[in-house]
């Protein structure tokens, strides 16, 4: 275990469509943070844009400044030596690698999934209304989302169960120095 002293900081950024997965393993991921007696602290896109960026529209001036007060948020967690798990659409390349640059200790996870597969999942049925045209400015239908370039970790949740995509973002992370990558997770197959 690591306590608390030596915990080196780091924000863990998952990025996406929304319905792609990032949420369900952003949560798999702060519950085995927490098992490991780790400092950590989650940052969902749609707490902190009802928070911390409310009045904020959906336009991509709007959109880049709610990522931005999210990497603010991140990099102050960050320097103060607490795992931060951001899970946010964050459409844009560019304020992305804005708020890599200010946090340092950043890990982008790309969380693959298809708008075809995303509007299968959508229990909220955005996706259908988007595409119908009564949403407009909907990420991935009619306003742009661009992916990453080189994350440091790709999650296609088109072809792993979350359990095989944790245990992949675990192993990463351990090698990167950021956790102990000893424990194995329970009920997870190797």
């Amino acid at each position: 275990m690591t306590s608390h002293d030596d915990q080196k900081g780091f924000t863990i950024w998952f990025t996406g469509l929304s319905g792609a997965g990032k949420s369900t393993l952003a949560e798999m991921l702060y519950d085995e943070l927490k098992k490991r007696d780790l400092k950590v602290e989650m940052l969902d896109g749609d707490v902190v844009r009802t928070n911390l960026s409310k009045g904020l529209g959906f336009s991509k001036e709007d959109r880049d400044t709610n990522i931005l007060r999210i990497g603010f948020v991140a990099d102050l967690l960050t320097r103060n030596g607490v795992a931060t798990i951001v899970s946010a659409i964050s459409p844009y390349r560019e304020a992305r690698n804005q708020c890599r640059e200010m946090i340092g200790q950043f890990v982008e996870v790309y969380v693959h999934a298809t708008v075809e597969e995303c509007t299968r999942r959508d229990v909220k049925g955005l996706y259908q209304k988007a595409l119908a045209g009564e949403i407009t400015g909907f990420t991935g239908v009619d306003d742009p989302y661009e992916p990453p370039e080189n994350p440091e970790i790709l999650v296609d949740t088109l072809s792993e169960e979350p359990e095989e995509s944790l245990r992949n973002l675990l192993e990463k992370l351990g090698e990167m120095g950021y956790i102990r990558e000893t424990a194995r997770l329970a009920g997870v197959r190797s």
